[in-house]
């Protein structure tokens, strides 16, 4: 894909895609600091709230199944017009709802539909970047990650007037991004594939392909780790260690320039010592301070080694999660919409799971978060190893 296909510089374009792909970090994250309010006002309790992120998940994870395929036969274009449309209508209902069981329903639809949008911008980068993938989605992401990390802090300010105000900003946010889409993104961006390739062949392809089974299994468990945090960490820093609203917006946003930092070092270096590489200095890092995290909670330290041990370990997390999807995507030209659907199911997919597992193993702790994302990246050291040792 060059300059002239695309009518625009990709100064602007990559902000673009990553404004689309923002819309799911900030649904998951605007309404963190809501959540027991939410509770109290939809008259349920805290799991039921905090299963409202599971059950976006699923219904984020659904929509890339369906909508993956099409991004590779259709214009993604008009993908990303009807996802940001519904995602807009959806916002606008939310607040409407009276029972967490509506709340529930509107969240599963809203995530549906907003992954039509979403599904485009790895493909788009796939054909921008060749195989230089990871540095593309890096920049992406960098850019992407300050949504997540003013998002608790926004919700903060707007927890002030009501929590409905939340989904408002929300689909103000999505109703900008769409009419930029329609103004920016050219209409010629789509992957050339074969039309006649049917829906379930375009997942044969991808699911039959065994080189790259080792990194879908990475990226997935390294996303249950991810997941785990995006859960468990409200409840970690407010009811664990009783900080204030405003604290834990803080440490959120620390956390998330910890995950851009990580992508920023990612731009520099993936070029040169690739994807491969970058996967396994990142491991590295996860497998020691997730080992520390899991010391400290089991010991019940201070706050301040929490910390300490999470920030290291998020940015080692999101380089393992930006390399492994790389790796997968350089290996399809021209099913990209369906690679980029089989990653998102997975990693979306597991990432449902991390709500019950860690409701199941509920002790009033940090300790099964800690638990949980170890046992995540161990997964992952796991998988990668026979690569290690294939390359030596």
């Amino acid at each position: 894909m060059n300059s002239q296909s695309l009518n625009i510089s990709l100064k602007y374009l990559l902000p673009l895609l990553a404004s689309i792909i923002a819309v799911s970090p900030l649904a998951i994250d605007l309404y963190l600091p809501a959540m027991p309010l939410l509770a109290e006002k939809l008259s349920t309790d805290m799991p039921h709230v905090q299963n409202s992120l599971s059950i976006y998940l699923i219904g984020y994870a659904l929509g890339l199944v369906f909508f993956g395929p099409l991004a590779d036969k259709y214009p993604r274009r008009n993908l990303a017009l009807l996802g940001l449309c519904g995602f807009t209508l959806l916002s606008v209902l939310l607040p409407l709802s009276t029972t967490i069981e509506q709340f529930i329903a509107i969240r599963f639809f809203q995530a549906f539909i907003s992954s039509a949008a979403t599904v485009i911008v790895a493909g788009t980068i796939r054909e921008i970047y060749q195989e230089n993938s990871a540095k593309g989605l890096s920049y992406v992401s960098m850019i992407m990650m300050l949504a997540p990390m003013i998002a608790p802090s926004i919700g903060s300010i707007l927890l002030l007037i009501n929590w409905q105000s939340i989904f408002y900003f929300l689909a103000g946010y999505s109703f900008i991004v769409l009419v930029f889409v329609a103004r920016f993104l050219p209409e010629k961006a789509h992957a050339i594939s074969n039309k006649k390739v049917s829906f379930i062949g375009r997942y044969k392809i991808v699911l039959g392909h065994k080189k790259v089974r080792l990194d879908l299994i990475s990226s997935m468990m390294i996303s249950l780790a991810f997941f785990a945090y995006i859960t468990a960490i409200p409840f970690v820093y407010l009811t664990v260690f009783e900080v204030s609203e405003f604290t834990f917006s803080w440490l959120f946003g620390l956390n998330i320039a910890g995950l851009m930092t990580a992508h920023f070092i990612n731009t520099r270096l993936v070029v040169r010592k690739g994807s491969r590489r970058m996967l396994s200095y990142g491991l590295a890092v996860a497998v020691i301070f997730s080992s520390v995290l899991l010391v400290v909670s089991f010991y019940q330290l201070p706050i301040i080694y929490t910390v300490l041990a999470i920030l290291p370990l998020m940015g080692s997390i999101s380089m393992i999660a930006v390399n492994s999807d790389a790796l997968v995507l350089n290996e399809f030209t021209q099913q990209s919409g369906t690679a980029t659907a089989v990653i998102g199911t997975l990693r979306f997919g597991i990432g449902a799971l991390a709500g019950p597992i860690l409701a199941i193993f509920y002790d009033g702790s940090a300790l099964p978060f800690a638990l949980v994302m170890w046992l995540s990246v161990i997964v992952v050291l796991l998988a990668q190893l026979p690569n290690r040792v294939k390359r030596r």
